[in-house]
């Protein structure tokens, strides 16, 4: 028997999980400089600006050093490493700890929140949520939110040139304050959020990537194993007539034993060739087969494991439509009938219908469905906090993030199709009152124009092979 490559459903969930472990690790050193220089820029602009063009009453050393100690820490970081430089997460982190600390200080000592700027305190929270892990993001946001609070009431007063407080009414204050610390908190939560779903979308796309080049390698490669077994056929015939024809004029009987020896070796390479090609085949087809050729190739890994699948019974094929048979559209036909078959109790339903101008499939099962709080996410590559240990033996190698509907979604959906998804039944229901298919209910439709192939001439003229 042929060696069958994993799964991509088992192989996915651990690409996935190592891409999360490199997120933290997407953050450059040069990034991180370049964004603080235009911070001191803007932060020694602004002390110029308020103390030698409006006059106000400024510490001037005080600023000096906030901003002169933020400066001499991008220059050490620019000469002991390289601005390309991926920083870890602790790295990044007690960068932006630095950065929050640092504007803190120099808001106090400048007004607290009476300083209009003091809502650039938002930047690193903002930054941290938007990088790094939720651990980082709560450390820097309750650190913003505890030196906002400090400044709020210990701070130096905001004086004009000519003596008068700057001051903001108390309410006011009161009220600037609240801001600030909702904002810290709203804006690091929609960052995380948004950046979260980015992040999960990109790896699922490279997911997605991956599993359709690894589909079309092994597509490929039934192809070129079935042009062998072709090219091979007639010298192994020509071994086998010999060999047999051998056998029987010799009259030595270990010689005979040998050259029946040679039939059975021979026979045997003839098997595993037809075995190896059955993924694929040197004509047409290959490129476009019945629809329901087309629903058992993808059906077939999840025939042998315990599961009844109920598949459309074969039309004559002036009857049957023609469809392509792309490996992004058998991945993920697979995937939707092996996401059937884990959840089945013991029946999987693969209906196919068309008309004039629609072809749809309908796969179908038996068991409880899709969970109701996620019915309207999936396709999506969501995260499930965690498996239950009945389902996590029954579907080894899951991290429940619907990432093989997700995968089939898109395959699909550039293909031309349309996805839909249901539930047969109400969960609430007792066994007896169920219908027979009362799980999980996934539609496809397509234009036929989309998929079918027309004028299809499933094998071509054989060419002549000389001598």
């Amino acid at each position: 028997m042929v060696p069958q490559p994993p799964p991509p459903a088992t192989v996915a969930p651990q690409l996935l999980g190592d891409m999360r472990e490199t997120h933290s690790d997407w953050v450059r050193l040069g990034t991180l400089t370049l964004l603080r220089w235009i911070a001191i820029v803007g932060q020694t602009g602004t002390i110029v600006v308020a103390t030698w063009i409006l006059g106000i009453q400024l510490d001037v050393w005080l600023c000096g050093l906030a901003v002169g100690l933020s400066a001499l820490t991008n220059a050490l970081a620019m000469t002991l490493f390289p601005a390309s430089r991926r920083l870890s997460e602790q790295e990044t982190l007690l960068l932006l700890i630095f950065d929050t600390a640092q504007l803190a200080f120099l808001i106090g000592i400048t007004g607290g929140l009476n300083n209009p700027f003091a809502l650039m305190i938002l930047a690193p929270a903002t930054i941290t949520a938007t990088a790094l892990r939720g651990r980082s993001t709560a450390v820097v946001g309750t650190l913003a939110v505890a030196l906002v609070t400090l400044v709020w009431q210990v701070h130096l007063p905001l004086v004009a040139a000519d003596g008068t407080l700057i001051q903001v009414p108390p309410l006011f204050g009161f009220g600037q304050y609240l801001a600030l610390v909702i904002g810290i908190v709203f804006l690091s939560h929609y960052a995380r959020r948004v950046a979260s779903e980015l992040h999960s979308m990109a790896s699922a796309l490279m997911a997605t990537q991956m599993a359709l080049a690894r589909e079309q390698r092994l597509t490929v490669l039934g192809g070129v194993v079935a042009a062998a077994a072709h090219e091979l056929g007639t010298p192994l015939a020509t071994i086998k007539l010999i060999s047999s024809e051998m056998a029987q004029d010799l009259a030595d009987p270990e010689a005979r034993e040998d050259a029946r020896t040679i039939v059975e070796q021979a026979d045997r390479c003839r098997d595993i060739l037809r075995g190896m090609g059955q993924a694929g085949k040197d004509d047409a087809m290959v490129r476009a087969a019945p629809l329901s050729d087309v629903l058992r190739e993808a059906a077939e890994p999840h025939a042998q494991r315990g599961k009844a699948l109920h598949m459309p019974v074969p039309l004559p094929t002036e009857r049957e439509p023609f469809v392509q048979r792309r490996p992004e559209i058998i991945h993920a036909l697979r995937n939707v009938i092996q996401n059937a078959t884990d959840f089945a109790r013991g029946n999987v339903w693969i209906d196919a219908e068309w008309t004039a101008d629609q072809l749809r499939l309908t796969i179908s099962d038996d068991g409880p469905g899709f969970p109701s709080g996620v019915i309207g996410r999936i396709g999506d590559p969501f995260m499930r906090g965690r498996q239950s240990d009945a389902e996590a033996s029954r579907r080894p190698g899951y991290d429940g993030m619907g990432l093989g509907l997700f995968i089939a979604k898109t395959l699909l959906e550039r293909s031309g199709a349309q996805m839909s998804f249901a539930n047969g039944g109400d969960p609430f229901l007792s066994e007896s009152e169920r219908p027979v298919r009362s799980g999980a209910i996934v539609t496809i439709r397509w234009p036929r124009h989309a998929i079918e192939v027309e004028h299809f001439v499933p094998l071509g003229e054989n060419p002549q092979v000389t001598a």
